[in-house]
């Protein structure tokens, strides 16, 4: 069973920064591009940033800028640093693996609000 684990979310002021993490099987995170989706209540899930095996990079639009994705081959982790966040970033921030399947961690809550 293919495992995505995060962690890192939590309460933050507007304007401050979080990392999160999602570490899964070296097995997977070899092969697959790494990303990181968000989903606010009432609204569709959406890409926040992804990585692929080689290293290239995607970003919303959104968060060009403001956040940065990294992956660590060693430790089988990806990371999303989150800065100069807004209260409109508040959601539950999704990791995902991407090839010929989705898997999908199970969510951990961003809130930015003073």
């Amino acid at each position: 069973q293919v495992q995505l684990v995060e962690s890192g979310g939590g309460l933050v002021q507007p304007g401050g920064s979080l990392r999160l993490s999602c570490r899964t099987s070296s097995m997977i995170f070899n092969i697959y591009t790494m990303g990181w989706y968000r989903q606010a209540p009432g609204k569709q899930r959406e890409l926040v940033a992804s990585i692929t095996t080689t290293g290239s990079t995607n970003y919303a639009d959104s968060m060009k800028g403001r956040s940065t994705i990294s992956r660590d081959n060693a430790k089988s982790t990806v990371y999303l640093q989150l800065n100069s966040l807004k209260p409109e970033d508040t959601a539950v921030y999704y990791c995902n693996a991407r090839r010929s399947t989705d898997y999908w961690g199970q969510g951990t809550q961003v809130t930015v609000s003073s």
